[in-house]
């Protein structure tokens, strides 16, 4: 009995970390649900949660995963990004979010992820073209296809929730 409530509260959490890692930069947030909906299939012994239902919710997860990183590159690629720059906005979301965003959990992260990363677009789109209306062009289309994709990524995570609710409570 007290397994299968730490499974059920490893579930809901999983589950809430990725709802809210699903609106977040750089944060896998399907995939957090993807294993909370896994928890939560195991302690129920897989009565109400199968494995087409895993399955479904696996290729919804890289669905998500793709859809961000192409968004992302397309839409940057299209306003005139070159490919080091949107490397440099993600290695500068990434230390952004790492060296900076530990001073307030969650917005902190948020912020610093998100300032990092066109910090880290500015300048090597810069250095690439020598030129920073350009270069604010090109992190403008960038910051555009984030939140495309984060919006996108939103609601396939409400759907994958809404499938867990529905097969397991309903």
């Amino acid at each position: 009995m007290e397994n299968a409530a730490l499974l059920i509260l490893l579930a809901y959490v999983l589950i809430f970390v990725g709802f809210i890692g699903s609106l977040l930069p750089l944060v896998p947030g399907p995939i957090f649900i993807w294993l909370g909906v896994l928890a939560w299939a195991v302690q129920d012994g897989f009565a109400s949660i199968g494995w087409p239902t895993l399955v479904l919710l696996a290729l919804l997860t890289i669905a998500a995963w793709g859809s961000d990183l192409a968004l992302t590159a397309l839409i940057s690629r299209r306003v005139g990004a070159s490919w080091k720059a949107v490397g440099g906005a993600i290695v500068g979301g990434f230390a952004g979010g790492l060296l900076f965003g530990a001073w307030i959990p969650v917005l902190g992260t948020l912020v610093a992820t998100i300032l990092g990363a066109v910090a880290g677009m500015i300048a090597l789109e810069y250095l690439d073209k020598h030129n920073l209306r350009l270069a604010l062009r090109s992190t403008r289309g960038y910051l555009f296809g984030v939140l495309a994709s984060s919006l996108l990524e939103a609601m396939i995570a409400v759907l994958m929730i809404v499938i867990f609710i529905w097969q397991a409570f309903l």
